[in-house]
């Protein structure tokens, strides 16, 4: 059985306290406890270097809070426990980031790096918030890190693979040149060449247990005690197997060989021969001993000497990236490749001051008065969504809009046990909370008798931050990504025409759908909600078709995802057959929610 027991058991109260916790062991760092951001406070050299930000879910910790400091990270952004922060949190760090260059022009910093690690949720509201920032003038880049072995091509698919302890190697060296003042162009692409390069795997005796999580012994994935889960993912996911009664030697070997086995064309992502100069980063995942990874440490070094002729130039061995208590390691190789710059050795070598990397913090940084306050990211403000531009000539009857809306919302929430009954059997059992907690959310911004005006571009422009508020996780970011983008599709219709018809609601639906595939691989036919939004809008195009043509169309689509294997989202993890007796939930719910539009 996992271990359930925590001395603090609301994830709320234990995020937001271990956020707190940073600033008082590292003096250069704030707290925006609103946004949950950590930031590195100003000094003399914030206008003139470019500024990392990076974040994911918490539970991995000391990444990413505790690594941001001077020769590493400028911004962290924190969601709760294994679950991405919302585009919003992202997009505040960023501009609040920015609006430290010269004179406040955001336009006028050196450049903001985004990094960020390849899951679907964080890519998605990562890339949102880079899009939104991009959009303000902020100059920004983004690099995804992908450096699990665990779960091959075949496997992974559209999907690619999982972020993992390797990241840090990322943060630290991009860091390091950033803070010799390179460009943003360099420190991307040194960003990129790193993570390239990069390859990790991780195992563990035991999956965790989430604080505030109800545990249920029937389905939570426990291990036998003389089972372990070679590649498990930093979230409970599950890797390429179980073995049983696998020694540690026979253990290091096999994930050795899924790192450098060549021939093994599933996993041979980067090639390190015999001799070639590496970095190695042994990563405890929370609950394994000092003195057991210690033990590990040795047995990974030697046979990456014996069986390789591989000896590292760097061993770093120690808790850098961790799932929560998890009784598990992880083995990362940095390829050092040439640069056109410090080599990555340099980098990797270069001092930081943070508290989750190997270097202390330097007593004149404890009496040092050169960081000054920045109250504009310790105070929360009412609202940091931008305001936009949300007037026209674009009309529809207000009085429709509100019922069909309001109706659409209603069948959501009355379906929720049910997408949550389907999400449990594929998922992880969130999807029905979540489509119901933003529902709910629109429906209590209905109920101002303001907040429909007949104004199309207007009324669906105030509900963009309703969503972006209320639902997080991967869901939330593509009906966020999609609003936005349905913004603007109608914002260019209304230029050339004065009510909302259907042609017009077509194209601006087709183009946001355009817009949305650039930020996720998901077509009809991978098992995603795009399965049931694709042949709405296409159906809502056709000439002479109604809403409820449409919405039936939208029906068949999710209904056609029982059976299909799912080719994106955690169901390519979790695996089983599953995905044979249900529909895609987020599908299926987007159907129900077509459906209730249409009466």
């Amino acid at each position: 059985m996992s271990l359930v027991k925590h001395f603090i058991n609301d994830p709320t109260a234990l995020v937001n306290s271990a956020l707190r916790a940073i600033t008082y062991t590292n003096p250069a760092v704030t707290l925006d406890e609103a946004n949950k951001i950590i930031y590195l406070k100003p000094s003399a050299s914030s206008p003139k270097q470019v500024a990392i930000v990076s974040g994911g879910g918490s539970g991995h910790e000391p990444s990413f809070a505790a690594m941001v400091g001077q020769g590493m990270l400028t911004g962290a952004v924190a969601g709760t426990i294994f679950a991405s922060p919302s585009a919003e949190q992202i997009r505040t760090a960023i501009t609040q980031l920015a609006a430290r260059a010269p004179s406040g022009d955001i336009s006028a910093h050196p450049g903001i790096l985004v990094t960020v690690m390849n899951y679907t949720g964080d890519v998605l509201n990562f890339g949102m918030a880079v899009e939104k920032a991009r959009a303000a003038g902020v100059p920004v880049a983004m690099v995804v890190v992908a450096d699990d072995v665990g779960v091959g091509r075949e496997r992974a698919g559209k999907v690619g693979r999982r972020g993992i302890a390797g990241t840090v190697f990322v943060h630290k060296i991009s860091g390091a040149l950033a803070a010799r003042g390179a460009s943003l162009d360099a420190v991307a692409g040194v960003a990129k060449l790193v993570a390239d390069n990069l390859i990790s795997v991780g195992a563990s005796l035991e999956h965790v247990h989430v604080p505030g999580r109800a545990a249920d012994s029937a389905d939570d994935g426990s291990l036998a005690v003389d089972e372990v889960e070679i590649g498990m993912g930093i979230h409970n996911e599950p890797g390429s197997g179980r073995a049983k009664g696998l020694a540690l030697p026979e253990l290091v070997r096999t994930m050795l060989k899924q790192l450098l086995d060549q021939a093994d064309k599933d996993r041979a992502f980067v090639d390190i021969p015999a001799g070639a100069p590496v970095a190695l980063l042994v990563n405890n995942l929370g609950g394994v001993s000092v003195l057991e990874l210690g033990g590990i440490t040795a047995e990974v070094v030697d046979q990456l000497a014996g069986d390789y002729k591989i000896k590292p130039a760097r061993v770093l061995s120690g808790t850098y990236m961790t799932s929560l208590n998890g009784l598990g390691f992880s083995i990362s190789l940095l390829k050092l490749v040439d640069t056109d710059g410090p080599s990555l050795l340099q980098l990797l070598d270069d001092p930081s001051e943070v508290t989750g990397w190997a270097s202390p913090i330097k007593t004149e940084s404890w009496t040092s008065k050169a960081y000054a306050s920045d109250p504009s990211t310790t105070t929360a403000t009412a609202s940091t969504t931008e305001a936009v531009e949300s007037s026209s000539t674009l009309q529809a009857d207000a009085a429709f809009f509100r019922a069909a809306l309001e109706s659409g919302l209603k069948s959501v929430i009355a379906a929720e046990p049910e997408i949550t009954q389907y999400d449990t059997v594929v998922g992880d059992g969130d999807c029905g909370t979540g489509m119901k907690r933003g529902a709910e959310a629109v429906l209590e911004h209905l109920s101002n008798p303001k907040a429909v005006t007949g104004d199309v571009l207007a009324d669906v422009a105030a509900i963009v931050p309703v969503i972006e508020r209320f639902m997080d996780g991967t869901s939330g970011a593509l009906y966020a990504i999609f609003l936005n983008a349905l913004v603007h599709a109608l914002r260019q219709q209304a230029s050339s025409a004065k009510s909302a018809t259907a042609p017009n609601w077509g194209a601006a639906l087709k183009s946001s759908c355009d817009t949305l595939s650039r930020y996720t691989p998901a077509r009809p036919g991978d098992r995603t909600l795009v399965d049931a939004l694709y042949p709405f809008v296409e159906k809502l195009s056709e000439s002479g078709s109604s809403l409820a043509d449409a919405a039936a169309a939208s029906r068949a689509g999710a209904e056609h995802t029982k059976g299909m294997k799912a080719s994106l989202g955690r169901t390519v993890y979790i695996g089983g057959s599953g995905f044979e007796k249900v529909p895609d939930p987020g599908a299926w719910g987007l159907a129900i929610f077509f459906e209730g539009l249409a009466k």
